[in-house]
């Protein structure tokens, strides 16, 4: 679920930066009350995420806006797809045509990238998640696009749980007297992650009674044999270097978890072309 507030606030925000005073090119060139049937078709194959959001960029800019979708946001398209038809005032129409394609564009690539992950680990107990290496204020839009995927989502902020990485545990003197003063401070429904490079990290982790233990840049073989140290004991988490390439060998090694920062911070945008009849 996207809360509409946060929507309507980054859509005004991006048309400001587009639009500034006036678009030079449609308000000047088309009639004010001229009015244009268009739609959206998929130029490639994958997963639909972000349809509302784009549609909304319109309804914001043209109240009477309306639309018709064929396709909704987990949906798998295919190339040539017809997405969506919609009818506006034309001016309104090419001035969020780019604002409502970097938004559905970006998200559906994010969906497909994620889908593609938790195709290669199916038939393992591994799950797909994301991180917080988002981009600035679209945290919330790369999040419900990684869902829409079909993936799981990590954090959604420093609030939302505890993360031990190795500078925290450098600064603590060790993961034991780091975990034991978390322990002793928070509220019982905010669970402890620990980052670990290494076997005595893994068993230090297991020790001290952590909720989930990342295996932070470790081979496979590694990750396999950390695995047998948790023991269940808690949640076994993968992260860094893993990509769609290896993913599968990954999942392989029994982990609980496997976190990809590359579905937010870096992924191809979707392919999606809007055309005015």
């Amino acid at each position: 679920m996207l809360n509409k507030f946060y929507i309507d606030s980054l859509i005004k925000t991006a048309i400001e930066e587009d639009i500034n005073y006036i678009d030079v090119s449609a308000d000047l060139l088309i009639p004010e009350n001229q009015r244009n049937d268009s739609y959206f078709v998929a130029k490639d194959d994958g997963i639909l995420c972000g349809l509302d959001c784009a549609m909304r960029v319109f309804t914001l800019l043209d109240d009477t806006f309306t639309f018709e979708a064929y396709k909704k946001d987990g949906d798998e398209i295919k190339k040539g797809d017809v997405i969506v038809e919609f009818n506006g005032k034309t001016r309104e129409l090419l001035k969020g045509e780019r604002t409502a394609l970097n938004i559905i564009q970006h998200m559906s690539g994010i969906a497909t990238a994620t889908n593609k992950a938790v195709s290669l680990v199916e038939g393992t107990k591994a799950s797909v998640s994301d991180t917080r290496k988002t981009l600035p204020g679209l945290r919330a839009l790369q999040k419900y696009a990684v869902a829409c995927g079909g993936g799981k989502n990590h954090r959604f902020n420093l609030s939302d749980g505890a993360m031990l990485k190795d500078n925290h545990i450098d600064a603590c003197g060790g993961i034991v007297p780091a975990v034991k003063i978390l322990r002793s401070k928070l509220g019982h429904m905010v669970k402890i992650e620990v980052e670990t490079r290494n076997f005595d990290e893994v068993r230090e982790a297991v020790t001290a009674g952590a909720d989930v233990i990342m295996l932070d840049n470790m081979n496979c073989e590694q990750m396999a044999e950390a695995v047998k140290i948790i023991d269940g004991k808690a949640t076994s988490e993968a992260s860094g270097n893993i990509t769609l390439e290896n993913i599968a060998e990954v999942a392989g090694t029994g982990v609980d978890i496997i976190s990809l920062g590359a579905l937010t911070h870096s992924v191809k945008a979707f392919d999606i072309s809007m055309k005015m009849k």
